[in-house]
């Protein structure tokens, strides 16, 4: 089994920056990707970006590139997502998910492994 933990949520005003944390810990060693999703109110699950455990692609929604940049600390089991230039509209709860299946991981139900979530709110 694998437990993730975020952290780094919090209020900020529109152009500002947050870097949100996952600690993963349990089963590390069988996480193939590790993944960035959020949900705002009202609304579906959506995939913002995703990383592989060890080396290959990173992928990233649309609607953040350019502004949001995922990584990760194999030595402290630690995924990040550093979110620039903050818009109003990415309000929500951030959710970090890890699988150990292949494939780019864009998809939500693909992720048995989530995080309790930590909310991020930009103020205009």
């Amino acid at each position: 089994q694998v437990q993730l933990v975020e952290s780094g949520g919090g209020l900020v005003q529109a152009g500002g920056s947050l870097r949100l944390s996952c600690a993963a810990s349990g089963r590390t060693v069988s996480i193939y990707r590790a993944g960035w999703f959020r949900q705002a109110p009202g609304k579906e699950r959506e995939f913002v970006a995703a990383i592989p455990w060890s080396t290959g692609n990173t992928y990233y929604a649309d609607s953040v590139k350019g502004r949001f940049t995922i990584s990760r600390d194999n030595a402290k089991n630690t995924v990040y997502l550093q979110m620039n230039s903050l818009k109003p509209e990415d309000t929500a709860v951030y959710f970090c998910a890890a699988k150990s299946a292949t494939g780019s991981g864009v998809n939500p139900s693909h992720y048995p492994h989530w995080g309790q979530g930590t909310q991020v709110t930009v103020s205009s």
